[in-house]
């Protein structure tokens, strides 16, 4: 950790530095802290949501770790757009773009303030991707550190987390619930701090930091609640020092079979799709080639080991009881589907990290590979004339895994919305929802508002619904996202009319419309693009880079095109 060595020595060492120091001084630092290496502690610490009201207190933890293990923390907070309350309108526009301004600012945070080292601690949907986005973009000394998933709630005797009430507004539409029981349940779903309870979004990235070798081992799983995290918080500053000693950094640790092994510990235990958007683009930071096909392809070959929801019956808390992410791991591990020599924060590969672990015996949550749920994993990857670029479906836990019926097209997520809501629809018919792609939206919103209002309607199992938008971890039903190319820059999906008949089978991996080349291409000569609301500002300037949903949906030329790394400067 030899001062001249480090990004610090910029900002802090030598007689003209004396005007930097002064800034220091005034915070209360002393001579000896100051010349120390100066760690940021970044957390997305906000009062948005109960995903991150706990990240103040793990920060602080953390900063008393950096300090043992003989470092200078620096508290900074980045934002975030917490998708719950984003769904279902407007805002939701905002949450991927707000994945880029997390990763972005991290950077000119640590590049402005030469920081040499960085614990990240992140509590919902964007803000662990946009971190590890960061740590890998920026290539210093990094551990990130999930905030922990919320508790389950309990209503009539049962668990139950927010999903519950996005499906009981469709209930209510549909009049099988009242606006009484509607009210009671939304006063429990979410009984304090922590990110949804499911292996939704933010429960798959956590364990994706476990896999992909950023986060220590056992951080994923306890949750927000638990003042046992604060350990964990201890622990990462503590290691970000030794990393920093041993020169181990996060583009050592986040390899093409680390990435593998991202994409196992999602496909595995029925996680989200969403992950099939940050594993690109994490990919894409360190200059490694890693899109929705070569994802779909792992998902493809591992098996579905976990019963978690939505589709299945268990929680986080469920998995966290019997030993935590570690148990998914290990049943994958000792299957084959892993890549247990890769290294990680720890400074041991996964398969050393994993040693003591064993998959518990009594216990229907994580089963061994022997005993698979289903021989492929919770996630497949469809291609056809209708998404040349690729899509996504959750598979797991559906009764039917092919359907073809007439397309009922909509060209954004409130029309389709309200036709479901206002009973406009049938039984077989397939939702189109489009021109809601990253650059049509703009912003690629999720659809969690209406696919759960289906199924609240009793219909969940009777249609189907493909969008060029995305799709809530919390999502179940035949709902294929990231169709590409997306209808904003031509793509089929923009092309369908009300009545083509459109085919899905998500058993082979396909999904076309029945239309010839000929057709498709007189169509796509008529087709003209379309402007929207966003003309200005932050979406405005996230459409004009942004890229497709195959590679991440990514806005600058990534670690390919560098000339050079923060870290080596």
């Amino acid at each position: 950790m030899s001062a001249p060595k480090l990004p610090s020595r910029h900002a802090m060492q030598g007689p003209e530095r004396a005007p930097h120091r002064a800034f220091y001084y005034a915070m209360g630092l002393n001579e000896q802290e100051i010349a120390r290496p100066l760690v940021g502690v970044v957390s997305s610490w906000n009062e948005a949501a109960p995903c991150n009201i706990a990240l103040k207190r793990q920060a602080e933890v953390a900063k008393r770790g950096v300090i043992a293990g003989g470092g200078t923390p620096r508290e900074f907070t980045t934002i975030t757009v917490t998708d719950g309350i984003a769904m279902g309108h407007a805002g939701m526009k905002a949450s991927l773009v707000s994945r880029e301004t997390i990763a972005d600012s991290i950077e000119l945070t640590v590049r402005g303030h030469c920081y040499d080292a960085l614990v990240g601690i992140a509590g919902c949907d964007k803000t662990l991707p946009g971190m590890m986005m960061a740590m890998v973009r920026l290539d210093v000394p990094s551990v990130f550190l999930y905030g922990g998933s919320i508790l389950p709630g309990r209503h009539n005797n049962r668990d139950v987390t927010v999903l519950d009430v996005f499906e009981a507004v469709g209930s209510y539409a549909a009049g099988k619930c009242s606006l009484e029981e509607l009210t009671a349940l939304e006063k429990v779903a979410c009984p304090g701090a922590g990110s949804c309870g499911g292996q939704y979004t933010a429960n798959s990235m956590a364990y994706v930091s476990e896999a992909i070798g950023l986060a220590l081992p056992g951080s994923a799983s306890p949750p927000a609640a638990y003042e046992t995290r604060d350990r964990y918080a201890e622990m990462a500053g503590e290691t970000v020092m030794q990393l920093l000693r041993d020169g181990l950094r996060p583009r050592t640790i986040v390899t093409r079979q680390s990435l593998e092994n991202a994409a196992a510990v999602v496909g595995g235990p029925r996680g989200s799709t969403n992950p099939t958007l940050p594993l690109p683009a994490i990919a894409h930071e360190c200059g490694i080639a890693f899109d929705l096909f070569d994802v779909a392809e792992v998902f493809k070959r591992t098996p579905l080991i976990a019963d978690l929801k939505p589709g299945g019956k268990y929680l986080a808390k469920d998995v966290h009881d019997i030993g935590g992410a570690g148990v998914v791991l290990k049943a994958l591990l000792d299957g084959g589907f892993l890549h247990g020599d890769c290294i990680t924060v720890t400074g041991k590969t996964l398969a050393e990290n994993l040693e003591s672990v064993v998959v518990p015996g009594d216990q229907k949550v994580v089963m061994p590979v022997t005993q698979a749920i289903s021989p492929t994993g919770g996630l497949v990857g469809l291609t056809g004339n209708l998404c040349p670029d690729g899509a996504i479906v959750k598979v797991a836990g559906l009764a039917h895994l092919t359907h073809s019926g007439p397309a009922r097209v909509f060209d954004s997520e409130e029309a389709c919305f309200a036709a479901v809501m206002e009973g406009r629809y049938e039984k077989n018919d397939v939702l189109v929802i489009r021109y809601e792609g990253p650059r049509g939206g703009p912003g690629m919103r999720e659809m969690l508002s209406t696919t759960s209002a289906i199924y609240g309607q009793g219909m969940g199992e009777h249609v189907a619904l493909i969008t060029d938008g995305r799709f809530s971890g919390a999502t179940r039903g035949l709902c294929i996202g990231h169709v590409g190319p997306e209808a904003a820059v031509g793509g089929p999906i923009g092309l369908l009319r009300d009545g083509d008949i459109i085919d899905i089978d998500a058993a082979v991996g396909t999904l076309s419309v029945r239309l010839t080349d000929d057709e498709l291409a007189v169509r796509r000569a008529a087709w003209t693009p379309r402007a929207t609301d966003y003309q200005s500002g932050a979406i405005w300037r996230f459409a004009q880079t942004v890229g497709p949903a195959r590679y991440g949906a990514v806005t600058h030329p990534g670690g390919a095109a560098e000339t050079h790394v923060y870290a080596d400067a």
